[in-house]
């Protein structure tokens, strides 16, 4: 069905049609509920955007996105340096801060090997990684990647890699399950599989 209304609203709907779980129908209501209180939820919203795009960039030391650089993680005193927690995407470690599991830092590698996709060692983001280890102040990296035939090749790559360092390497354990994503689990899930991490 078509939305009969003016040229901004249709291509304010189809824009946030575009976002990861919002189809057309979800992004008619998120518009109209925007555009009914504009003062109070789209300028607000429009102001956050635009700072975001102007000032949200790409953590040089762990790959993550934040307002500065290093990131707020990268420069906390408080968490524990020694203790780097490898994922896949941005998502992953915000799955695990919401959890409140991990006090150490993290690697985001910005994807998987998959020969299907084309993409190998040198699309990961791991340079920093391997420079952190290189420096000694690593003592463990936690391979925290999906249990996805993708994951456990890059978790078997990393490790091959990592182990004539003497740096400890582990992987999440129980809680989980094949197929399944970090960023879907639940918190309890999380705790769980983070806890019972094991060598790799």
């Amino acid at each position: 069905m078509t939305l009969t209304a003016g040229g901004d609203i249709e291509r304010l709907v189809r824009l946030l049609s575009r976002l990861p779980g919002m189809g057309p129908r979800s992004a008619r209501r998120a518009a109209l509920a925007l555009l009914t209180q504009p003062q109070a939820r789209l300028v607000p919203l429009a102001h956050a955007m635009e700072a975001a795009a102007r000032n949200v960039r790409t953590c040089s030391v762990c790959g993550t996105l934040d307002s500065h650089d290093p990131c707020a993680i990268c420069a906390d005193p408080q968490r524990d340096h020694g203790l780097v927690c490898v994922v896949e995407t941005v998502g992953d470690l915000w799955a695990l801060e919401r959890a409140v599991i991990h006090r150490g830092v993290y690697q985001v590698l910005g994807g998987t090997l998959s020969a299907l996709s084309g993409r190998g060692p040198d699309d990961l983001n791991t340079r920093s990684l391997f420079e952190r280890v290189r420096s000694g102040e690593v003592r463990e990296v936690i391979l925290a990647l999906g249990a996805t035939v993708e994951g456990a090749t890059t978790a078997h790559w990393l490790h091959e890699r990592l182990a004539p360092t003497g740096v400890a390497v582990t992987r999440v354990g129980h809680g989980v399950p094949i197929g399944g994503s970090l960023d879907v689990l639940d918190d309890g899930t999380l705790a769980a599989a983070l806890s019972a991490r094991r060598p790799a």
